[in-house]
């Protein structure tokens, strides 16, 4: 069977994935969006389902009701040891905290402390008969530098750092600037370091060795762009399979669409995990198209794109910008969003129910029930990033009106029906950008409007019920469904 990439079209930024039997489990970055820190499990490494989270939201206040874009859990690493599942993930500004489970489908510990030090970022342990160390990169905006790879002695636990601050083993930079997200490995003799280096849109993958953990360490360039589409084939995880081959699952920063996840093959020469394609010997791999499944087995599993609304729990396809609320929606005949008050911009509302984008052209449809209360009562449809554009329901002088609502301002369509069916159609132009055109009831709004990618993430297709003039409402907008087709 064969595969193509991305093996994941949509925005699992900086990807770690471990093989426990006959699974393969993946974690990524979640930033500022909650649930925090998504489980993914695949038999093969090509089709994956999603599984859980590691944690329902963020231990901070500053994250309740407030969009801290970008902030979060950065680049998190999963292990497993002993019959536990370790998740050791960077809180931007806030250090490093662990949370460990019996399954990665069940329930996760709740998020405790290990490194205290707020420039600290992109945490992976590794245990050496009964030792523990933790390779960790450090934030500019924080520490005041990067380029370097540090370690700590952490216990085995991960309950406690046991050494006296961090040691640097590697500075890149000479050779590798702003090398950061390391992923630690003993191969052999070899304590082997992969890390990405020069930059997200357009770096490569290092890999870094040594006969002792603390170094020196050599380098070497295992995985690069070259004549290839694919730019910054980078940060991600190098896996073992049953058979015994070793493959690297790395993400591609496509911008609006977020990081996208790819799966190459490894070449072991000379000591050196080379990733990808590798024309020359000694030299870096580059990205493939695909190849074989690296465990030839089919199973269908996949991520669901649409949502009927028919459980008792909100799904896993849902995330808000800040810590969710309890009276921000209910479930029972559809998904009822409450028009609390915010009156900030659209792409600041903490409380957007988002959900990744997930093909290059689609279409998103939601069917729509707006039930207003109060003057300033709002329902709204569309894709958020840094430029963002909604098709919005208003609801004031006794009437309900539409909008069009973007980041270079608003247009009043005219008074609407509070039912609506509503479509948005995505279009790709010049590979990294993404044009809308919106739907009414099957007529069309407008011309297209260009959206662009978040705070370190891709845009996200957004519905909304808020009050943006007054509190008190007990108005809502029921979603009774939301279907995406890829196109």
């Amino acid at each position: 069977m064969k595969y193509k990439n991305p093996v994941l079209f949509s925005d699992y930024s900086d990807p770690d994935v471990i093989r426990v039997g006959q699974y393969f489990y993946l974690v990524a970055s979640s930033f500022n969006f909650v649930p925090c820190v998504p489980v993914l499990r695949s038999r093969n490494l090509v089709e994956w389902e999603h599984v859980n989270y590691v944690a329902d939201r963020l231990p901070f206040g500053e994250f309740d009701g407030c969009v801290r874009h970008g902030e979060g859990v950065w680049a998190p690493s999963l292990r497993y040891r002993d019959g536990r599942f370790y998740c050791i993930m960077p809180i931007y500004g806030r250090g490093i905290y662990v949370s460990e489970a019996q399954s990665a489908e069940g329930e996760w510990s709740p998020l405790r402390l290990l490194i205290d030090d707020p420039g600290v970022i992109d945490p992976c342990p590794i245990w050496v008969e009964d030792r523990c160390y933790l390779a960790v990169a450090f934030a500019r905006s924080k520490a005041g530098f990067n380029s370097v790879i540090a370690l700590y002695e952490v216990s085995p636990d991960l309950t406690s750092c046991l050494s006296d601050g961090y040691r640097i083993i590697y500075d890149g930079h000479d050779v590798n600037p702003v090398i950061e997200g390391p992923k630690l490995y003993k191969r052999g003799k070899y304590f082997y370091i992969l890390a990405p280096a020069g930059s997200v849109r357009s770096g490569w993958q290092t890999a870094l060795r040594s006969l002792d953990i603390y170094g020196p360490y050599e380098s070497k360039i295992v995985l690069m762009q070259d004549d290839t589409p694919i730019n910054g084939p980078h940060q991600g995880a190098l896996v073992d399979c049953p058979d015994g081959r070793d493959m690297f699952v790395h993400f591609q920063d496509m911008r609006v669409y977020g990081r996208v996840v790819h799966l190459q093959p490894v070449t072991w020469q000379d000591g050196w995990p080379l990733c990808g394609a590798v024309k020359y010997d000694g030299l870096a791999g580059k990205p493939t198209s695909g190849g074989d499944y690296p465990v030839d087995i089919h199973t269908g599993a996949c991520v669901p794109l649409s949502d009927d609304f028919s459980g008792d729990r909100l799904s896993q396809l849902w995330q808000t910008p800040s810590n969710m609320q309890g009276d921000w929606y209910s479930l029972g005949g559809g998904l009822s969003l409450n028009c609390v008050h915010f009156g900030c911009a659209v792409c600041d509302l903490p409380n957007l129910f988002t959900t990744k984008l997930a093909a290059k052209n689609f279409s998103a449809r939601c069917s729509l029930t707006f039930m207003p209360d109060a003057e300033g009562d709002e329902a709204g449809f569309g894709v958020v990033g840094e430029k963002y554009a909604f098709v919005k329901m208003a609801y004031s002088g006794g009437a309900v009106r539409l909008y069009l609502t973007c980041d270079g301002g608003e247009k009043l369509l005219g008074e609407c029906p509070r039912a609506a069916e509503m479509e948005i159609v995505g279009t790709n132009r010049n590979i990294y950008e993404l044009w809308l055109t919106f739907f009414v009831n099957g007529a069309k709004l407008g011309g297209e409007y260009r959206v662009s990618a978040g705070r370190w993430v891709g845009a996200r297709l957004a519905l909304f019920g808020r009050n943006a003039s007054c509190g008190g409402s007990s108005g809502r907008v029921l979603i009774n469904s939301f279907k995406v087709t890829k196109l």
